[in-house]
């Protein structure tokens, strides 16, 4: 039943490893057994609904379809590909198509942070969006169809359903200060390259302008790639709910 929790597994994300190797965030320090972490996050009355959860009997239900578990898996991979690929995408949507358009600094960029910053803030956010949109709906069809296949699975669906309603919210929390992380690393590396900029002009030179230069697509390419681990992290819950079901099949045969 632990794989529903693989989540909540937080400084051995992927997210929180890709933020420490772009130095948006400092390494964690070792802390508490998970058990304790989790418990930071659960009052008693949600104890109380896992405990009824965890002890409740499985309910009847009639044999699924054998090719049920595989047209999930296939339905998952499908979403899954298309929310990656809408975030590996640098070309803008061309005309009548959807998308989300690709930031484009401006020739000269505002001294200015936050208008510096925007086009990036509103790109990550709207991928946010897409994935706020896509993947509970996706989470929730895996976990109906994970728990129609045996009463194990059901029980397994009904804690990943439970954690959800429980931990949904301090998620949201957390992953809406990611902007406010990356605008911090926006801020160093445009500050690096002013710094070199600088000291390539002569003493007696104007002050250098932020003429736009390889950092800004660096920047957009580290973008990238804190998106792709935030959809891991959020994704998390269905691919452990379907590696359950294929452990279980792979016990059957």
């Amino acid at each position: 039943m632990t794989r529903v929790l693989t989540r909540t597994h937080f400084h051995s994300s992927r997210l929180l490893r890709t933020l420490t190797d772009l130095s948006a965030l400092e390494a964690p320090a070792p802390g508490l057994p998970f058990a304790e972490k989790l418990g930071q996050w659960v009052d008693y009355t949600d104890a109380i609904a896992l405990y009824a959860v965890h002890n409740a009997q499985a309910k009847s239900f009639d044999e699924s379809p054998a090719d049920e578990g595989v047209d999930i898996a296939e339905d998952f991979a499908r979403i899954r590909a298309s929310l990656e690929q809408a975030i590996c995408r640098t070309e803008a949507p061309k005309r009548g198509q959807s998308g989300i358009e690709w930031p484009k600094p401006l020739a000269d960029m505002p001294m200015d942070l936050n208008s510096a910053f925007e086009p990036y803030r509103r790109y990550y956010l709207a991928h946010q969006r897409d994935m706020d949109l896509s993947v509970p709906p996706l989470r929730s069809r895996v976990r109906e169809s994970v728990a129609a296949l045996s009463p194990a699975l059901q029980q397994l669906a009904a804690l990943d359903g439970a954690f959800e309603h429980i931990l949904s919210e301090r998620e949201a929390m957390l992953l809406a200060k990611l902007p406010q992380i990356l605008k911090r690393r926006f801020a160093y590396l445009r500050q690096q390259h002013l710094q070199v900029q600088g000291a390539a002009q002569p003493a007696d030179s104007p002050a250098p302008e932020t003429h736009v230069g390889a950092w800004p697509a660096r920047f957009c390419t580290e973008i990238q790639t804190v998106l792709l681990a935030e959809l891991d992290l959020r994704l998390q819950p269905a691919v452990g709910l379907l590696e359950a079901l294929q452990h279980e099949k792979t016990n059957a045969l």
